[in-house]
């Protein structure tokens, strides 16, 4: 049965080895609350000296205004782990990042913070920014066939950890996925407790 995760304008982000301090500078890590890190995401990429955007960063341009789907390349998210890269990501309004291969750190993070990561070979990596430099991409992913829908009845398919897809099905993340197994403990315990009561 198709489901569809996630739908909508494409930003391809033309680049390879996308740190998480270019994703949020450090000086923006200071907050301890986890809202209000949209204006800070790619912040020295977005913004001129004088504060003003930079009309020749992708992300800026009109006719990627309302994007929800982020295109790029290989190694996104490396550098250092802080959670701050994927909030700001996923408040500045992305759900889903298609990539040639991301950081472990951030690629986790990001999954708990219920986006959508999608790894792809470099070929179709290629040939989805080639679909970019023609027009405007509007995409649907459809999360349960595991495909990407490009439009003109094409897809292409990707693959997904079998846990991280029930997860993002179910709108769990790792705390919500471990209380389903709340009953499970419980009897766990009591039977523990009946059969080994000297263990307290």
């Amino acid at each position: 049965m198709s489901q569809i995760f996630a739908q909508g304008l494409v930003c391809p982000l033309d680049k390879n080895n996308v740190d998480t301090d270019q994703i949020i500078p450090k000086q923006f890590l200071t907050s301890v609350s986890r809202d209000g890190f949209a204006d800070a995401m790619f912040f020295d990429w977005r913004y001129l000296a004088d504060g003003s955007p930079n009309p020749d960063f992708v992300v800026n341009k009109p006719e990627y205004a309302g994007a929800s789907v982020l295109l790029t390349r290989a190694n996104f998210g490396c550098g250092s782990s802080r959670e701050h890269a994927p909030w700001a990501i996923q408040q500045f309004g992305f759900n889903v990042i298609i990539a040639e291969s991301f950081a472990d750190i951030f690629f986790n993070n990001s999954v708990n913070n219920a986006m959508l990561l999608i790894q792809l070979s470099k070929t179709n990596i290629d040939l989805l920014f080639n679909r970019c430099q023609q027009e405007p991409q509007h995409w649907q992913i459809d999360l349960q066939s595991q495909e990407i829908m490009v439009g003109n009845n094409a897809a292409v398919g990707f693959s997904i950890d079998p846990d991280i897809k029930q997860r993002l099905l179910s709108g769990l993340d790792f705390i919500g996925s471990s209380e389903q197994l709340n009953s499970q403990i419980t009897q766990y315990e009591q039977n523990r407790k009946a059969n080994q009561p000297w263990l307290g």
